[in-house]
This record gives structure tokens, sequence and C-alpha cells, in this order.
């Protein structure tokens, strides 16, 4: 019988170590080493359902490595086709986190059975029956998707040796365990043994495989961090579980761009998928109310209008408040610097309070003129007009900078039938006949005298 082994693992980054300490001396948390058992057992009666079709790997010349027949399989999803970059490549290992609740196993449910390959989907958190519960309020109807109610890797290849399925998803990473470690299931080590083994699968097979991830109370994915270092794409849903709207990201993806953006509205039947996301981040208005104003932002390829919101007042506990939701807080205190620097308002006695609305979070210096224009908007108390839109950034010297592909913003807006776009002088812009009066500004005093 062979000799039990164990080590020390760190739960929070997964270092390693010979003998317990207080501290993990990588990432600096207290009282996070555990032992766990890393002895694999001398033989193993789980055959790989690769066993038959290994062969020995030799180098190939980059310039004869074929890649013409390496088509994309379409997930039936416009939102998730766009984050992936196009859709799913075979022999990918895809990994999805975001908060309890939110929506991460019905957004892959809905997405296997409207497939029209064959679908394994493996369930360690739910039963058949309550898999199917779920199902019929989605869709019904589907021929292709099988599930499976397994937590043991050596049987769920058995299962996949015999189903042979087209593309595997795994919910979640977590709850698997492989006989190959004797730590108990959502350990460090069993968490990297359960993801090298389907990697391999994945690689030998062509097989594209979905994991579902849990997260920490911080908002990180739970396991160690080379998790994220193993597989090929990690998707973060993102979302309020009190609001309908749900935000697809990649984190990191190794086929595609990290910028792009999928977005749901949750619904009694499922997840629907927002083909045009700026009618739902701007609000409907009866009347115009000062301290609105509307950016055009892009996330990756697709151009978004939204909503930016200010409230400025005087500080009534003496000490003025800065706070932002959705925008960068130090941003905010720069631009408030260069308003009262460069065009002469008093923000310094005053509470500042801004929100981009639907929920989302965006970093484009596009929207600083917007941000700028909401919180002048509601200093004076002066409505904007609704159907005026920004895009550019504010430069520290009050300068109103250029910004990358601002023909598509103009575009865009034009579409949704604003009147008016403020953009940089600095702007080479080749668009002629243009419904949308494109306004060009070079200083923030400009923009002062449009709107004050």
């Amino acid at each position: 019988m062979a000799k039990v082994k164990t080590t020390f693992f760190c739960q929070n980054c997964g270092s390693q170590y010979a003998k317990w300490q207080g501290q993990c001396t990588s990432c600096k948390e207290w009282n996070t080493i555990a032992e766990e058992v890393i002895q694999k057992p001398e033989k193993s009666d789980w055959k790989t359902p690769t066993a038959n079709s290994k062969r020995v790997s030799k180098p190939l010349l980059i310039n004869e490595i074929d890649t013409s027949q390496e088509a994309r399989l379409d997930m039936q999803d416009a939102e998730f086709n766009r984050v992936l970059g196009g859709g799913m490549v075979n022999g990918s290992l895809t990994l999805l986190g975001g908060e309890p609740g939110i929506g991460k196993s019905t957004l892959l449910l809905q997405i296997a059975l409207k497939l029209e390959y064959k679908t394994l989907y493996v369930s360690g958190e739910e039963s058949q029956k309550q898999i199917k519960m779920r199902a019929e309020r989605i869709n019904p109807n589907s021929n292709n998707c099988y599930i499976l109610t397994e937590t043991k890797t050596q049987n769920i290849f058995k299962q996949i040796e015999a189903l042979e399925p087209d593309i595997v998803v795994i919910d979640s990473i977590q709850t698997l365990h492989s006989d190959y470690i004797e730590s108990s299931a959502g350990s460090i080590s069993q968490i990297k043994e359960c993801t090298t083994e389907l990697i391999k699968f994945a690689k030998e097979t062509s097989t594209p495989v979905l994991l579902i991830g849990h997260i920490t109370k911080d908002g990180h994915i739970a396991g160690p961090k080379i998790l994220e270092h193993m597989v090929d794409t990690v998707l973060q849903f993102e979302g309020d579980r009190n609001h309908v709207f749900r935000i697809l990201r990649a984190n990191k993806n190794r086929f595609g761009s990290t910028n792009e953006l999928g977005i749901y509205e949750m619904q009694g039947s499922g997840l629907r998928e927002v083909s045009n996301p700026s009618e739902i981040l701007i609000s409907e208005k009866d009347g115009e109310l000062s301290g609105n104003a509307v950016a055009a932002t892009l996330e990756g390829l697709r151009p978004l209008m939204i909503e930016v919101q200010a409230l400025v007042s005087t500080a009534v506990y003496g000490t003025p408040q800065r706070s932002a939701t959705g925008f960068n807080a130090k941003r905010l205190n720069m631009l408030l610097a260069v308003l009262e620097k460069r065009a002469g308002f008093r923000l310094g006695a005053k509470d500042v309070f801004l929100n981009i609305t639907g929920g989302i979070t965006v970093d484009d210096p596009a929207i600083d003129l917007a941000v700028v224009a909401a919180i002048l908007s509601s200093n004076e108390d002066v409505a904007l007009q609704s159907d005026y839109c920004f895009a550019a950034e504010v430069g520290l010297s009050g300068e109103i900078r250029p910004v990358q592909r601002v023909e598509q913003r103009i575009l865009e807006a034009e579409k949704l039938g604003f009147s008016t776009i403020f953009v940089s002088k600095y702007n080479k812009i080749a668009l002629k006949n243009t419904v949308i009066k494109i306004q060009l500004i070079s200083k923030i005093e400009d923009l002062v005298g449009f709107l004050v």
C-alpha cells in the first residue's frame, strides 16, 4: 500500500508549504494554510476516454500548421458569441464565475438546451429532477441535451466515453473530486487535479468544456489563482440580483478580445439577450432634469449610449463628500479640480455624487465630458437638452482631448435620435452630410458657454 503524503496549501492563493505556518508569505493572509493529502494511488481502474487516441506529439514548423478547418462553434446566443470572440473554439476550456444566484447555471443551461450539438450537462449541485424543472421553464423541448448528476471525475469520464458529446458543461468545478487526490472536494489540490484532467480531455479530443466557478466574498473566483491561468477563457457574470440586467465580461480570452460586453435581462423564462443596450441604459423621463448627461462610450466593438447622473449640493457636515458609482472616484476628483482651476467653479465646499445608470462600470475616458456636463448642470440647476450627448476626454489643463473611433460613436448617437454631439475639435472626422450636428470644442470653457 502506498505511503500517504501530505503537504500544506494556502486556501487563498494556492501557495504550497512543507509545514504549517500562521501567515502565507505570498498573499500575506493569516490562518489560511491547511494540510491536504496529495498521494495519488499507484493504480487506477479509470480508463481515460482518450486512452486509445493518444499519439506522440512532434514539433511542426509554425508555417506548416493548418488552422483553416478550426471553425468556431455557434452557441446560438449572440451575446455569448460576441464575448467569446465569435463562438466556442474546439478543445477550449472556459470558466464562468459570478455571485451566487446571479444566473450562471441558468445561462449555461439555456445555451445547452438551444444547441444543435450533443451536449452533456454535468451537475454536482442539483438533481436531475431539479434541473428538469428549470429546463421546462426555459426551453421545454431539447433533443440534444443530456443531464448527468455526478461529482467523481472518473465516473464522469466513463459517461463521456460512452456518450461522446460535442460540448461538456460542468456545474461546478468546486464540487468535483478525483480518486487521484484524497482531500475533500473544493480544496486547492482537488481543484487543480480535476481541472488538469478536464484540460487533458479537452485538448486530446478537441471537445470544448464550460466550467462554472464559485467566487469568494471578495469577488474573486474561489480556488487557486492558477485555475484562471490554466483555462483558456475566464468570463465574469455581473449584476445585482435585485435588478433585471446582467453583464457578461471576458477577463481573459486566448482566442479573442477581452473588451467585449454581453448584456442580458433576467426574465421568468430565463435570460433574454439585449441587442441594443443603449435603450435600457438611458432612462425615460417625463420632463428635463438637471444633472443628467448622455455619453457615447465603447465596449469592445460595440458603441453604447449611457446616462451619467450627478448631484451637487452644499456640504452639510463640513467635510465635502465625493462618491462615484460605476466611475473611478480618483478621476472624479481630478475632473472637479479641473473645473475649479480652469473654469472657476467653486466646488471645494460642496458634496458631489456621481452615478452611471444601469449598474455598469465604465472606464472609458471618453465619458469625461459627459461627467463634467452633468456636474455643471446640477451645480447650476439647469437641465441639459435631452438630445445632447458627449464623447471627449478632459485633460488637466482643461483642454478637450480626442478619443478613438469617434465616427462610430457619432453614428450610434445619430441612430438613436440625438441632435447634437460634443466632441474635441482635434478629432479627425471624415463623416459628411450627417443629420446629427457635430459640435467641436477645444477647451472646457467652450462647454460652459454652451451649457450655462
